[in-house]
């Protein structure tokens, strides 16, 4: 065993997880709090960029695609990230709204998984998030027509200084081709890493609303989740 992994695992049986495991009892129908408390633990262990989670798409014909990209909020509404409506993910995202997504805490021997629907959120909302962001990388979203093939460096260099220039003396608004999307959860999945790899999985499973077969932010914030556990 490496250095690594025995300080890994005097932590972990330090926080008593891999001895004593997982219990729903508590969390049972609140799988999104159960997640902020896992994200906040992930934070105070120090973990670099906890947020970081694989994002998982499908192209139309349904062929699987995957990339790493940051979680910029949750609540009952979902997981929320940004990124460029012109990219792969998000024609891939337009041809099929569902998505999975990955946070994987190795010093923590923690994973969460989580499959849902996807949507665009409203403008107003984006545009809040993007006026927080670095002043360069708001030049970079202007700049950049990601996904796009790129002939060499110097070409996008080139368009950052144009677009600089263009914004010198303000604050570079939303692009109306930039955003976010939130991934409304139907499934939750948490691993715990435990002693003889006897891990626990806890699966949160969302009950589908009565009536249109749709989802809303409504039907978020008042579902009702049945968990079970699962085999390692």
């Amino acid at each position: 065993m490496s250095i690594l992994s025995k300080l890994r695992t005097v932590f972990t049986f330090g926080r008593g997880v891999v001895t004593h495991g997982l219990t729903p009892l508590d969390v049972a129908d609140d799988p999104v709090g159960f997640f902020r408390h896992w994200y906040d633990e992930a934070e105070e262990a120090g973990i670099f960029l906890p947020e970081a989670m694989t994002l998982a798409t499908t192209t139309a014909d349904g062929f699987p695609t995957a990339r790493m990209v940051l979680l910029k909020g949750v609540d009952e509404r979902g997981f929320t990230f940004f990124t460029n409506y012109e990219s792969r993910k998000s024609v891939e995202l337009d041809a099929n709204p569902r998505a999975a997504l990955v946070f994987h805490w190795a010093v923590l021997e923690r994973q969460v998984r989580v499959e849902g629907t996807v949507s665009r959120i409203s403008e107003e909302e984006s545009s809040a998030y993007f006026r927080t962001r670095p002043r360069g990388s708001r030049i970079g979203a202007w700049a950049s027509d990601q996904s796009r093939p790129l002939d060499r460096r110097e070409t996008l260099e080139d368009r950052v200084r144009e677009v600089e220039a263009r914004f010198k003396d303000q604050d570079p608004p939303l692009p109306p081709f930039w955003g976010g999307y939130r991934v409304d959860p139907i499934r939750i999945e948490f691993w715990q890493g435990r002693a003889s790899r006897l891990h626990d999985r806890l699966l949160y499973t969302r009950e589908p609303s009565s009536g249109d077969g749709g989802s809303t932010d409504a039907d978020a914030r008042g579902a009702i989740w049945s968990v079970e556990r699962l085999q390692p």
